[in-house]
Order: C-alpha cells, then structure tokens, then sequence
C-alpha cells in the first residue's frame, strides 16, 4: 500500500503544514474538520504538495527530512517544482 508525504496550506494565515498519510485527501478532510490541535486554528486548509512511496517508512523520513529544513523557501520550492 503506497504512503504519502504531503503539504497543506492554510488560506487563513498563508502558513504550511508537513504530514504523511496513506490517504492525504482524508486526511485533508480530517484536518479541515479538526476542532484541536495546531491545524484546528488554521482552517481552511489547502493540499498544495504530494509525494509518493512505497512504505510508510520511507514517506516518515522525508516528512523528517523536510520539516527538518526549517524553511518556507524550501517548501516553495518544493510545490513550484511540482506545478
């Protein structure tokens, strides 16, 4: 079962939000409808990036390895390069 990497962006405060699913359309849905947590503030939100892998593993890592680059102009990059 394919896993995903994906990137979402709020329309309220133009922020992004890195996660990893195997279903990121649901899990758009999920973050859109949550009532806690960091996204909660943030609605509505946007799936803007996505990647695919064949594990779970290896789409945790780049969700690590992206997060890890503590920049907005990377992520940018990231959906221009997709687009």
């Amino acid at each position: 079962m394919p896993h995903y990497t994906y990137i979402i962006h709020s329309i309220k405060d133009s922020s992004f939000y890195i996660g990893y699913s195997a279903n990121p359309e649901q899990r758009l849905i999920k973050h859109n409808n949550a009532n806690k947590g960091y996204t909660s503030t943030k609605k509505p939100w946007k799936l803007v990036y996505i990647e695919v892998f064949e594990s779970k593993t290896e789409a945790l890592k780049r969700e690590k390895l992206i997060k890890a680059q503590k920049s907005r102009e990377y992520i940018l990059k990231l959906i221009q390069q997709k687009s």
